[in-house]
């Protein structure tokens, strides 16, 4: 029997090879200094590793600091005593407990739309973006489909899946020309992108709204970065600016971030209840993958609570003025910004080293590299949060300037 030894690759949307062979030196050289692979104990927001040194967490998401909330805590407590199970596993289709519906709708009037949850906000992309595709949630046709160059990777994924059902391209970042010249080619247009970055920044939402009322273009948002720490009962960026909250936008925003908990939703407008029971069925791991477990479900319920009540506005305000010091003290291309994540440009050469000294002065701030960033665009990450200390953003700015991660 002969064999095909050598299968060629087509890489029209992914390359393994290549992200591999450029992001895993880096990677290994994170872990080899402590800067990735990191066992810590939390204690009152420190962490503590091995032989004694502790840091606090400048890397984390959970902007609000919701995660360790009482109410947080007690809600989830609370759901597992009520019903008895942590995961009762079974497809939502078929079977599920009615803590589940009640938070789709107290997540759904929080933020004005239909909503349906899931595991995960990668989960739940991986499942709707390929429903698109196909034409099945739209308006019937198959969409030509627009992927942001720096959308998420839990969205430029699905692009496979999409390509077996429409055509696929990449745009350039925010290329509202390139998008609006598709519009004039293509009978329908959907672009992929994020609502607020994971490096920092905001879509052109506005700009984006004119393309979707001229047009009909339809864009499909990622919003995770925003929802709870942006807008009035934390409903994010995208739903405070955009005055297109209609069939034509469809968003899918986590919860374990600044909403402090477990899972994502989906975030719907003007579809009908049988566009959700197709999506519930053949959303991908919508229906076939676990659903949010009961704590889960539990400490969401709870945080949507604290969403409508004074302290929400209170915590917001808080995270603005630590962004704000924390601007005034190094400045970089977000500053001015609401956004909680600032960049700090360090050479590939030297990102390393300085996220590993600034470590051990205290301080955990994430190294970026190629392909989490563009090649010889290398920084350290730093992620602001409402219970961060004027006393420790200072001294993080100050160390910055002392191992020189700044000029």
């Amino acid at each position: 029997m002969t064999y095909r030894k050598n299968i060629i690759p087509a890489n029209k949307f992914r390359n393994n090879d290549k992200a591999i062979s450029v992001g895993n030196p880096f990677w290994d050289m994170s872990e080899h200094h402590g800067l990735a692979g990191i066992v810590a104990d939390l204690d009152n927001d420190l962490l503590h590793i091995r032989h004694g040194h502790q840091f606090v967490n400048f890397s984390c998401c959970s902007y609000l600091n919701l995660d360790s909330h009482h109410k947080v805590i007690e809600g989830a407590l609370d759901a597992v005593r009520r019903y008895g199970v942590l995961d009762h596993c079974i497809a939502r289709s078929r079977v599920q407990i009615p803590a589940l519906k009640e938070l789709e709708e107290s997540l759904g009037e929080l933020f004005g739309a239909d909503v349906l949850s899931g595991v995960s906000a990668s989960s739940i992309s991986g499942g709707l973006l390929p429903l698109i595709a196909s034409g099945h949630l739209g308006n019937g046709n198959r969409p030509l489909m627009i992927f942001d160059k720096h959308a998420h990777v839990s969205l430029a994924a699905a692009k496979p899946a999409c390509a077996d059902e429409t055509e696929v391209v990449t745009c350039n970042y925010h290329d509202l020309n390139f998008i609006e010249d598709s519009c004039k080619k293509y009978e329908r247009v959907c672009y992929v992108v994020d609502g607020s970055d994971s490096l920092g920044g905001y879509a052109p939402v506005r700009e984006l709204a004119e393309l979707q009322d001229k047009y009909g273009l339809l864009v499909f948002y990622d919003d995770s970065h925003s929802i709870s720490a942006y807008g009035e009962r934390g409903i994010g960026y995208v739903r405070s600016h955009s005055p297109a909250l209609n069939e034509n936008t469809i968003m899918v925003v986590t919860l374990n971030k600044a909403f402090g908990t477990s899972g994502a939703a989906i975030l719907l407008n003007n579809y009908p209840q049988s566009v959700l029971r197709l999506v519930e069925r053949f959303g991908g791991g919508l229906n076939y993958s676990q659903n949010l477990n009961t704590a889960a479900v539990g400490a969401s319920l709870a945080s949507a609570e604290i969403h409508r009540t004074a302290e929400l506005p209170i915590l917001q305000k808080k995270l603005y003025n630590n962004i704000a010091l924390f601007d005034s003290l190094i400045p970089t291309t977000q500053s001015g910004q609401t956004y909680p994540i600032r960049l700090v440009p360090v050479s590939d050469e030297r990102v390393i080293d300085a996220g590993r000294q600034i470590l051990e002065a205290g301080f955990y701030v994430s190294p970026v590299f190629f392909p989490i960033v563009a090649k010889g665009t290398a920084g350290l990450r730093v992620m602001m949060r409402a219970g961060q200390t004027e006393e420790q953003i200072r001294h993080l700015c100050r160390i910055f300037f002392d191992v020189r991660a700044v000029q």
